[in-house]
Formats: structure tokens, sequence, C-alpha cells
């Protein structure tokens, strides 16, 4: 497995294509979910890529302070369906994690966690706070790490 960290204009169209393609896969067609993935945040976000191969299999989105959130915040956290046994989505986050607090030091997290994976970002730090709300259909809560 090999992780990059790339900012946008970095991305080279096969690897935007990838991207994009893993994103759907996951967060329209497995979710049962139609929302506006393409949102126009991805080019002030950092992105990091995880490969198996020649294959992307997970991913996250590292937005600045101010961009989405005026908190530091790390998005469309996803593992490819065929990676999930392999424990891919803890050493995606970590690394997520580790990345952000290079580019952003001793910056707040806040993230939009779907509640089913409360106990997933609660292991890497993360705290909910306020009341859920549903985002494109799905029940959501905000969570941060400081």
């Amino acid at each position: 497995m090999t992780t990059t960290l790339l900012k946008f204009e970095e991305l080279t169209v096969q690897q935007l294509y990838e991207v994009l393609q893993l994103r759907a896969e996951v967060f329209v067609v497995e979710q049962d979910c139609v929302y506006q993935d393409i949102d126009g945040y991805d080019d002030q976000a950092y992105h990091v890529l995880i490969y198996d191969q020649a294959t992307l299999v997970a991913y996250t989105r590292i937005l600045p302070p101010g961009s989405y959130f005026d908190e530091l915040s790390i998005g469309r956290v996803l593992v490819k369906k065929t990676h999930r046994l392999l424990n891919l989505g803890h050493k995606l986050m970590t690394t997520s994690l580790e990345f952000a607090q290079e580019l952003y030091p001793g910056s707040v997290i806040k993230i939009s966690a779907q509640k089913y994976l409360i106990k997933f970002y609660e292991s890497h730090g993360f705290v909910s706070f306020g009341k859920g709300y549903l985002e494109d259909g799905i029940p959501h809560i905000g969570m941060k790490r400081c």
C-alpha cells in the first residue's frame, strides 16, 4: 500500500478521475444517496490517497480552516468495499490526522460524521457536540478534535 498527499493542482487527471469514481461508488451507489459530491471545495483541499498496487482503495480530503468550516476539516473519508476488512479505515484516519497536523499545527479539527461512525471517530480522539442532523438524508453529528 502506498499513501500520497497531494494538493488539488498536483492531482493528475487520472487520479482525479479515480477519486471521483470511488467517491461516487461509496457515497452515491453504496449509500443510495443522491447528492452533489462535486461541491466546489476540492480545489481548496489536500487529498490523501491510498493505493493497493494501481488501485485507489482509500481516500480523504483535508480542508483548511475557513474553507468549509471555520476550523480545519477532514471529510469524504472512505475505504473501497473490497478493502474494508483490512483495518484500512483506521490507517487512513491516522495518516490524515498526521498530515493535517503537519499542514496546520495545533488546529482544532471539525467534522460532520455519519452517526453510525461515532465510535470510529471517537477512537481517533473526536468528541460529539450539538444535536444530530440530516445531511443529504443521512443522520450526521458534529464532532471535534482538539
